[in-house]
């Protein structure tokens, strides 16, 4: 056995490791699939400059053609600028449409009118603004808003309830981040934008890892064991999990439950839409 086969065989013991071969058809095909079946043709997503969006994008663009794919970069004032500058080189190198239109002049005004805002806060406001942005073009597109979130983000309630976590359809949602990271490398996403330390770029020198307390690498290989293999908790501990690391996120996951799902609906008719009519989101054309 060579190197490089032995090194693959290790790789795929990782319960985390993801094949490409596989799973790029599925996502590639969904994104198709939802898009076209619903008579649409064209989607539209926010490109931060950031991992997950990117291969989001990179997988709408060679799930459609690239002039059906529209990026919109929508920075604030305090952005840092490498994050524009990697998702105009990126929306360059795809040969997809794209528009960047600065979301200063729309929040700062409300700023002002309540100068003790957190900065959590006005983090919040920034990406719901930059979602009412997103689904406008949409509108004015005739397209589909595409999601970026990923299933650790999604887990741990580590985003913004109609902001950055809204979206017509969402085709890494179900890739823990870094499973973001290999499919990333295996579609050769720009090093610039793999390499560096995943931020939201809310506010200057924020990063998520530091924010959250922890690394996704750490985050992920609990969630793994958590949710997809269902382990109780002295299972868990006995993998070699932290009980207090445990506890965090499980209440992390537990409090962030009402991001994941529809409002709640009072129940009063014999169908209520949710808990007894649920057909998925469309039945096509």
């Amino acid at each position: 056995m060579n190197a490089h086969t032995e090194a693959a065989l290790r790789k795929q013991d990782d319960p985390l490791w993801v094949n490409p071969e596989i799973v790029l058809p599925l996502l590639e095909g969904f994104i198709r699939d939802e898009i076209t079946k619903v008579g649409i043709s064209n989607v539209v997503l926010n490109l931060s400059g950031g991992i997950d969006s990117a291969v989001s994008c990179v997988l709408a663009a060679r799930a459609m053609p690239p002039e059906n794919v529209t990026a919109l970069m929508l920075p604030y004032k305090t952005s840092h600028p490498d994050s524009l500058g990697d998702a105009q080189t990126l929306a360059r190198q795809l040969g997809i449409r794209s528009m960047t239109i600065s979301v200063t002049e729309q929040v700062d005004p409300y700023f002002e009118k309540f100068p003790d805002m957190t900065p959590l806060r006005k983090a919040n406001k920034m990406a719901r603004e930059r979602m009412t942005i997103l689904y406008d073009q949409a509108s004015a597109l005739d397209a589909l808003p595409l999601g970026t979130s990923n299933k650790t983000e999604l887990l741990l309630g580590y985003g913004t309830i109609y902001g950055d976590m809204a979206s017509a359809l969402n085709p890494i949602g179900d890739l823990y981040k870094t499973q973001v990271w290999q499919i990333a490398r295996h579609l050769g996403v720009p090093e610039e934008i793999v390499s560096k330390k995943p931020t939201a770029d809310l506010w200057p020198g924020q990063t998520d890892e530091s924010e959250l307390g922890f690394t996704y690498e750490k985050a992920d290989r609990l969630l793994y064991h958590m949710i997809d293999r269902r382990r109780s908790r002295a299972e868990l501990e006995r993998l070699g999990f932290e009980p207090a690391f445990i506890q965090e996120l499980e209440n992390r996951v537990k409090r962030s439950q009402f991001k994941r799902r529809l409002p709640l609906i009072a129940k009063v008719s014999m169908r209520t839409i949710e808990s007894d009519f649920r057909y998925p989101r469309d039945w096509g054309r």
